[in-house]
């Protein structure tokens, strides 16, 4: 029996760092995201905002990051991993931003499927701007709409996480997970 690949999704400033973060305290399996890290290795070299300069070499990065994380788990024996962002996130922000892409991007999503997905909703409380996040709010919102599309569109059925504080959100993921599997 191989883990379960669990994906902690959403727009930006919505509340899945923190949410994986406390399901890794709690001794769960996390991969963590990678775009800050894309991110200031980029402004680490001169260029303040790679996705906007470059953005299919941005995605790509992160679309063979996210590949790597996947990979890495197909053979672990624990019950959950969790997934901070996954595949498809990168199509649904290209498409959030308008980029054509090649195929390859399509068909990584395709051919590498995750077990279930959970999407967090924008939440306006807790929304911060800094170095690496630079969309409004206005921006997170249609981006969380696109994330909702894109994973349906590769079939699918994204659980939509209600706000809330972080344990509540943890219980319902838990337990979501227990009528799925």
């Amino acid at each position: 029996m191989t883990a379960k690949k669990i994906v902690i999704t959403g727009g930006p400033g919505s509340g899945k760092t923190t949410l994986v973060q406390r399901l890794e305290e709690r001794g769960y399996i996390v991969e963590h995201e990678v775009s800050r890290d894309v991110i200031r290795e980029a402004q680490n070299l001169g260029i303040e905002q790679l996705f906007k300069e470059d953005p299919i070499l941005f995605s790509d990065k992160l679309l063979k990051a996210r590949l790597n994380q996947f990979s890495k788990n197909l053979d672990k024996l624990e019950d959950l991993v969790f997934y901070d962002r996954a595949l498809p996130d990168v199509v649904a922000y290209m498409d959030f931003a308008g980029i054509e892409y090649p195929e390859y991007f399509i068909k990584t999503c395709s051919e590498n499927i995750y077990d279930a997905i959970f999407i967090l909703p924008p939440w306006q409380e807790i929304y911060l701007n800094d170095n690496e996040r630079y969309e409004s709010f206005e921006e997170a919102e249609k981006i969380f709409e696109k994330l909702q599309k894109t994973y349906a569109d590769y079939g699918y059925l994204p659980h939509s996480v209600p706000v809330g504080p972080v344990e509540q959100r943890i219980s319902y993921i838990l337990n979501q997970l227990q009528t799925i599997f």
